[in-house]
This record gives structure tokens, sequence and C-alpha cells, in this order.
């Protein structure tokens, strides 16, 4: 097995950029169910010495770390200096911007990363702690940037319960298990993540027959015909998607948006409950379906709008 390209394989930290970061925190807080964090804002340019496509910017952001059992989120509120946050922002809205790994040293990986085509895209200091970021330019072959993240002491990422016990995750769970992406050629990226991470290639899985997966798409039956592959990393699994032909959600977000973030998932008890609840607070059933072995079902509900991704209910009939 190769060595990753970062020294290691842990995803652990999903980030958003949000145009407002108390309704989102509230929100995220709510959904995860723990204790709530409260955001901050970044220092400026004497203490973050940001520099974005090699420039030094006075850009500054509202941060707020979120913990859960598995992966941190991240919330971002960027101001209106340059900055890949704040382009991100323009020109694609809300959503995930980028997913983080630790790394024992910068000067160490960047270049690793830069002999792979990967240069850096913006750099900067923390504010609260004595550490560094980069953000390296992977968009072309993993779909999303990647920050790599250097702590002189180890960051606080240990969750905790909300003070108030009665208050529960929303969907049962705090665990976040995918983060999944559409891509055009499931192949190529496949190999990008594959050499990212130091592992071999999983196997590539096509969607099953109609009698078995039973996808409803807006309310009617499709084919929803698609390959994937499941990536497994220590903290969270990728799902990489190439949609085929029929109609789908896979299909619709990739000629809507492009290649990218389409949902993160969790795995939860009485599913219908749970569509239900959901569909109560506003966020309607984009997509049904069935596992391709017949062991379980999932759902996509538009939370777009609160949570800045679609998320996925996966039930497991041997759970």
């Amino acid at each position: 097995m190769a060595e990753s390209l970062l020294g290691n394989r842990n995803i652990n930290q999903l980030a958003f950029v949000v145009k407002d970061i108390e309704a989102a925190n509230l929100a995220f807080t709510r959904l995860l169910g723990i204790k709530k964090a409260e955001p901050f804002l970044t220092g400026d340019s004497s203490i973050s010495k940001v520099t974005f496509r090699g420039v030094p910017t006075e850009s500054q952001s509202k941060l707020a770390f979120l913990n859960t059992p598995t992966v941190q989120f991240e919330l971002i509120e960027p101001d209106k200096n340059p900055g890949t946050m704040r382009e991100f922002l323009d020109e694609v809205g809300e959503g995930i911007h980028h997913i983080a790994f630790d790394v024992d040293s910068i000067q160490k990986r960047l270049p690793i990363m830069e002999k792979s085509g990967y240069p850096a895209l913006q750099t900067g200091e923390f504010t609260s702690s004595d550490g560094r970021y980069v953000y390296v330019d992977t968009l072309d072959d993993h779909k999303t940037l990647i920050e790599m993240l250097e702590s002189a002491e180890p960051r606080e990422t240990a969750w905790e319960r909300p003070e108030d016990a009665s208050v529960q995750p929303l969907l049962g769970t705090n665990k976040v298990e995918q983060i999944a992406l559409v891509v055009k050629d499931l192949d190529a990226a496949a190999e990008a993540y594959c050499k990212l991470l130091g592992i071999e290639k999983p196997p590539i899985i096509h969607s099953g027959s109609t009698d078995i997966t039973n996808v409803i798409y807006k309310g009617k039956p499709t084919e929803g015909k698609s390959k994937y592959m499941f990536i497994d990393t220590p903290l969270i699994q990728i799902e990489l998607i190439e949609p085929g032909e029929s109609p789908s959600t896979w299909k619709d977000h990739l000629e809507t948006y492009g290649e990218g973030v389409h949902h993160i998932s969790f795995v939860v008890k009485d599913m219908e409950a749970k569509m239900k609840m959901l569909e109560e607070m506003g966020y309607p059933v984009i997509q049904t379906g069935d596992f391709f072995n017949g062991k379980g079902r999932y759902a996509y509900m538009d939370t777009t709008s609160t949570y800045k991704v679609i998320i996925e209910l996966l039930e497991r009939f041997d759970e």
C-alpha cells in the first residue's frame, strides 16, 4: 500500500461556507444535538497573515467549530475581502467548501501536493492557537478543495454533550457516515482519491435492477442508473457517484451544479418517521430507493435551505 500524500487518511473536518453563521450554528447544533459552540472572528492580517493566490489579503472570517463523535463541522462566514471562501460564496453559494486533514508538517507535505499538481490556493495562521493552514487546489481531481492543518498542539475535537440533557440529535444520531460527490468520470475521480489516500481502488458498483432498487425521483419511478464507489477513511466514508442517463437527483445535480458534493449521510432508525419529521419541518423528499443489494434503503431530503447540503437518510435492514 502506497503512502498517502498527506501522511494519513483521516478526513477530520467538513467545512461549510455560510452567509449567516449565527443561524447556521443554531441549526447545526440542533441537528447534531451537541454543545453549542460560539463563533469567533479570525485575527486581522497581522495575526492571520492570509495570502490568496499568492497575494496578501485583509480577509477575515467568523468561524465556529462543531465537534461530533466523528468529523468536525466548521462553519465559515467570510467577509468581503478576497479569499477562497468569499470567492466560493460569490460563485457557488453556500455549501461544503472543503474537507480537511491534520498533517505533520505543511512544509513537508505541500511540496508533495504541488508535485502532484495541486498548488496552494490560500495560506494563513490560526487565530486562537499556534498553527497554520493551507488550502490546496484539488478541485479538478477531487471535486472539492483540501485543507491541510498543522497545529503545534493537537486540536480540540472531542465532542461534548449539550448542557441540557434533554437535547438529542434531530435524526437520532450525530454520526455522519458519508460525504458523497457526483462526478463525470468515476474511474478518474477514484484514481485521484486513492492516490491521495494511498489505498487500493475499491470495486465499482453498478446500480441494480429496478425491481430491487425501486427508485422514485420527484414522485415518479425511474431506473436511476448510476455507478458508484465507496472509499473508507477512518472517520467518514467517501462515496463517488457517476450518474447514468435516466432521471435522478445525481444526474440533475451534475447538470445543474457540476461535479462536487451532493450530500452527507446519516444512518437512522425508523426512516419513515424521520422522513415525516423532516417533511413537516419543510424539507421535502427528493428521491428514495433501496440499496443495490437489497439490504437497506435511502431517502434524500432537500435540506439545502438550512443545512447547505442535501441530507441522506440511510436505513439498514440488518440493524
